[in-house]
């Protein structure tokens, strides 16, 4: 294990690397149920729907073969799984022009693109073209956006009558999902600063436990928990349908939809997946210490090519595109260094579809204070910016600032990029700029304004 993983080298051990895992699991498990909501409640061309039951298996079987892949091949601390806002786009930008299998085609194609790239060695160097400060904005951004996401998913914030947030439901905090909330974060907090071992796995687990307390004895709206209410499950044990599993068309989508529609659904998946995924590599890497000085990320290479790999097992799996969760970042904080962690999570993940029952045990209001607290500890790479540059200033805000804001990791590194070459170029300072960071400034005007340039093909 030591020789494989490197334990000793990140500073780590297996008993850290264990309780990362979990702690990444705990973060993560929501998506093996909000996944089926979200692909299950939209039609095909045809008005076909996809059973929730095999969405369930499919999207649990992708996320324990992904995140075990990227363990073993990349040795990173990465839980991998099918992707919010990808998952989105093939749900309510494919699957109306085409059917379900050509949908997940696209998936397959995104999946191709991304290996090509990071194969190739250009996805790398696009990453490492990219200013050792905006990286640490990047980190900044991710922290930003996985604090809002575990406020909104507690429904500490939510969306607001003539505002464009409040507290709670009505401006005051009024519910007992939100009390546990508070009361977990409170807890993982104290835990923390006290350098307990597992604090933030503690605090998730005694606040599950406390909510299904809770929910048993009081008259709580079952909506209010979210996606998971905490319950004892009637049973432990349910059986996988895998029925979806290579239910795909590669390339149908295009003779379907038309060829213009087909490549601008792609080319979405390809600039998402490939962005999110760079995001969050270079945020979670950073918060783990695992970035040189020089702002390299070890294996990076693998790390990559794994991260397309997976975005075609989601689209072979049905599961949409699988792609590097934010969430990891929680078990960096309880300790996890090395592909040992994400080992841990998937083969929990693989659990989950005999056990999938459990997984509808932690609510948001017990995960949730999780990403809020790493989202504090992720805001301290704000001190490697130079905020008194004003040149990697404004672009390092517009990172940090969008992300959240947008509620896109994509939208914040786009904004970011071409902010940062705008500025250098007229301060006439054109080779600080480069070619790569020229020509993926214009990719990300064209994403920004793809609509726009989709309706001038139609």
């Amino acid at each position: 294990m030591e020789r494989f993983f490197g334990l000793a080298a990140r500073g780590t051990t297996p008993a850290r690397e264990v309780r990362g895992g979990v702690t990444t699991f705990m973060a993560m498990a929501y998506i093996v149920l909000l996944n089926p909501i979200i692909l299950g409640g939209a039609t095909d061309v045809t008005g076909a729907r996809l059973s929730i039951v095999q969405l369930t298996t499919a999207t649990a079987l992708s996320a324990a073969v992904s995140t075990i892949l990227m363990g073993l091949a990349g040795n990173a601390p990465f839980g991998v799984a099918a992707g919010l806002g990808l998952n989105a786009v093939v749900a309510y930008q494919a699957a109306p022009y085409m059917t379900w299998a050509q949908a997940m085609g696209l998936v397959v194609l995104e999946g191709a693109v991304i290996v090509v790239l990071a194969v190739s060695g250009l996805r790398r160097l696009i990453m490492d073209a990219i200013p050792l400060a905006l990286k640490h904005a990047i980190s900044v951004g991710i922290g930003m956006f996985i604090a809002l996401i575990g406020f909104v998913d507690a429904g500490f914030v939510t969306k607001g009558a003539g505002t464009v947030v409040q507290l709670g439901a009505t401006g005051h905090l009024t519910t007992w999902p939100v009390a546990l909330f508070c009361f977990g974060l409170l807890l993982m907090i104290i835990l923390y600063v006290r350098r307990v071992p597992g604090a933030i796995l503690i605090a998730i687990l005694v606040t599950a436990a406390l909510s299904v307390i809770v929910n048993s004895v009081a008259v709580i709206d079952p909506k209010s928990w979210g996606v998971v209410v905490p319950a004892i499950p009637d049973g432990v044990v349910s059986a996988p349908d895998f029925g979806l599993v290579g239910h795909v068309d590669v390339f149908g989508g295009f003779g379907r939809a038309g060829v213009v529609t087909a490549s601008v659904v792609l080319f979405t998946l390809v600039l998402s997946g490939f962005f999110d995924a760079m995001g969050t590599i270079i945020g979670v890497s950073d918060e783990a210490g695992l970035v040189r000085a020089d702002g390299s990320v070890p294996n990076l290479g693998r790390i990559l090519t794994v991260d397309g790999v997976t975005a075609m097992i989601g689209g072979l799996t049905s599961s949409s595109a699988n792609t590097v969760f934010v969430e990891s970042a929680a078990g960096v904080g309880e300790g996890a260094r090395t592909g040992l962690a994400s080992l841990v999570t998937g083969v929990l993940f693989a659990c989950a579809l005999l056990v999938s029952p459990l997984a509808t045990v932690v609510p948001a209001a017990a995960a949730a204070p999780a990403l809020v607290l790493v989202g504090a500890l992720m805001m301290t790479q704000s001190r490697n910016v130079p905020w008194q540059d004003l040149e990697m200033a404004i672009p390092a805000f517009l990172t940090i600032a969008l992300m959240p804001f947008t509620y896109s990791i994509t939208n914040g590194v786009g904004a970011g990029v071409i902010a940062y070459t705008v500025v250098k170029a007229a301060r006439g300072r054109f080779r600080e700029i480069g070619p790569l960071l020229w020509i993926v400034s214009v990719i990300f005007v064209c994403y920004f304004a793809v609509e726009a340039i989709e309706g001038l093909f139609r």
